[in-house]
């Protein structure tokens, strides 16, 4: 049942909103997290998760789980059809993690639910939020729950709703960007593939760009620009974004098509993560292009460091005013991680024969530097953006008072 007052409440039960839970279940603090959707997507849709990503979540309790059911690579090759122009090995990251974790978005929702489950925590869906409202004692939110209308209270609410985010939309805050042309065709399917299962590929061609990686159970994503895609592409539409993108050499043969969807891609990011007690993240504060796979990451992480301020505020280790340090850490890193999406789409977007004539030129001379290669592997892992993922210690404001609970004394208790 659906209390009527908390300390947070969470709006969205993807992967941003119940690493936020995980995070606030460890923290101690009396929190609700709620969902419109009967159950998780079973679509796969985000598919690796980044050494720093990986970090992040170790104290949730989440990595090991997340390692025994994912494939580890170590190679990211941009290739131009059959010719590599670069080659990256994630293997030499200065990380406990030194590689891209291949796993499905369904699969990782799911080991971050069971965690909840494991820390005595409820997602309540079916619970619809229509509307968000705040003053200084408090903000309130009413939701719909089997047709029924309630009002919850709470100190604070942080909107993990999408890029449609009604949280977002409350605040007034501006999502600054725009949608590139055309459509993303995204899809699973079962590959006769000349690459191999041991490298992430990204492919520029005249046609378009396609990303080729493989999954824990033997098939691969493929993630593609396609001007007037289908709804669910079909396995021809596939077949044909690799005939048309991929090697050459040898060709790439589609035997199953697991599932398939068609979006739109905006490059967009918030004007502010906070006003007063309303919080962004996730999609609901920056949304980019799939290039590169950092969309899922920089929420995840977004939710690990608002997880810890707001259990210090709450547990009394800090001052509400360092709650600003949020959008501080935070915003920075996704005006980075839009930067770094935006440029590699750019790229492999490139049509005119000279401007591909040059970047070819200049991706095949990166890749005789080493010291360029690794800068470009830390980003990409989001190593290079750590210090965003990390809060100073607490200030010493007169007037604290110490946390009720010894386990909170560090905003994250260890994972149980």
């Amino acid at each position: 049942m659906l209390p009527e007052t908390t300390e947070v409440l969470i709006i969205g039960a993807g992967p941003t909103g119940m690493a936020l839970s995980i995070a606030l279940h460890q923290a101690g603090v009396d929190h609700v997290l709620i969902d419109r959707l009967t159950q998780g997507l079973q679509t796969s849709r985000a598919g690796v998760i980044h050494a720093q990503t990986l970090e992040s979540l170790e104290p949730l309790g989440l990595t090991q789980r997340l390692s025994e059911l994912s494939v580890n690579l170590d190679d990211f090759a941009i290739r131009d059809r059959s010719r590599v122009l670069l080659k990256l090995d994630f293997g030499k990251l200065p990380s406990k993690h030194p590689y891209l974790m291949m796993l499905p978005q369904n699969v990782t929702e799911q080991v971050f639910a069971e965690r909840i489950a494991v820390l005595g925590g409820v997602i309540h869906r079916e619970v619809e939020a229509v509307a968000v409202a705040q003053d200084s004692d408090g903000a309130r939110v009413t939701v719909v729950e089997q047709g029924h209308e309630k009002l919850i209270s709470a100190r604070y609410v942080v909107g993990a709703d999408g890029m449609q985010s009604l949280v977002r939309k409350s605040t007034g805050i501006e999502f600054d960007g725009e949608a590139y042309d055309g459509s993303f065709v995204l899809a699973d399917v079962r590959l006769d593939w000349p690459v191999g299962p041991a490298e992430v590929s990204l492919f520029f061609a005249p046609a378009g760009l396609v990303v080729v990686a493989p999954l824990p159970d033997g098939s691969y994503r493929v993630v593609a620009t396609m001007k007037d895609a289908p709804e669910k592409p079909g396995t021809a539409d596939i077949q044909a974004l690799l005939d048309s993108r991929g090697p050459t050499t040898t060709r790439a043969r589609v035997l199953d098509l697991t599932w398939s969807s068609r979006f739109r891609v905006h490059h967009r990011l918030v004007r502010a993560y906070r006003k007063d007690r309303l919080f962004l993240m996730g999609d609901a504060a920056h949304v980019h292009s799939p290039a590169g796979g950092q969309g899922m990451n920089t929420g995840i992480i977004d939710a690990v460091v608002l997880g810890q301020l707001l259990g210090d505020v709450v547990n009394g280790i800090r001052s509400a005013t360092e709650l600003d340090l949020y959008e501080k850490l935070r915003r920075p890193a996704a005006q980075e991680v839009l930067d770094l999406a935006g440029k590699m789409t750019e790229m492999a977007l490139a049509h005119d024969p000279a401007k591909r004539f040059v970047r070819n030129l200049s991706l095949s001379l990166v890749n005789l530097l080493p010291f360029v290669k690794r800068r470009i592997a830390l980003k990409l892992s989001g190593l290079s953006r750590a210090s965003n993922a990390r809060l100073p210690a607490p200030a010493k404001a007169p007037g604290l008072i110490a946390a009720s609970k010894p386990e909170a004394k560090s905003g994250l208790k260890l994972a149980a």
